[in-house]
């Protein structure tokens, strides 16, 4: 088990404080949480959209919630309790309360989710306000002297 120390990078840089507060937090969750429970993928389809997908096996639309709040998104599972009068020999389909925090990059919305078959589908897209995006500037040609002149009224 390897451990890193941030300390460092938090007395050298301004401004930076959120990135490594994330760094942080992803080193110690990684190291203190083996758990992969529920299996997830993060794909890109394209340069502004992204899809998370979680397998939730066992679980329906009542039994999760969707959540986002200060750049965190949240999917939380809460299972039902089983049937007391079943008895199992063998339990390998796991149907345990689940919470999962993904960390959102500025711009990031959510789009829409839909559960099929048992996979969870969150498709979120990057969208940048137009104050934000590159403008371009227009260069204008250097106007004469003659035309910028400015008449100066006398008073006498």
């Amino acid at each position: 088990m390897r451990s890193y120390d941030l300390t460092p990078l938090f007395r050298s840089s301004i401004g930076f404080d959120r990135l490594m507060r994330l760094m942080d937090t992803s080193l110690r969750s990684e190291e203190s949480s083996s758990s992969s429970y529920p299996p997830y993928n993060i794909e890109k389809l394209d340069e502004e959209t992204y899809r998370l997908t979680m397998a939730v096996a066992g679980f329906n639309e009542e039994m999760m919630t969707i959540t986002v709040q200060d750049n965190v998104l949240v999917v939380a599972g809460k299972a039902h309790p089983d049937d007391e009068d079943v008895q199992y020999l063998y339990r390998g389909i796991a149907r345990r309360a689940f919470e999962r925090q993904f960390q959102l990059a500025d711009f990031i919305k959510i789009g829409n989710a839909s559960l099929e078959n048992g996979l969870l589908r969150i498709t979120l897209h990057r969208e940048i306000p137009e104050a934000m995006k590159p403008r371009t500037i227009q260069i204008s040609k250097k106007a004469s002297p003659a035309k910028n002149k400015l008449i100066e009224h006398e008073t006498q």
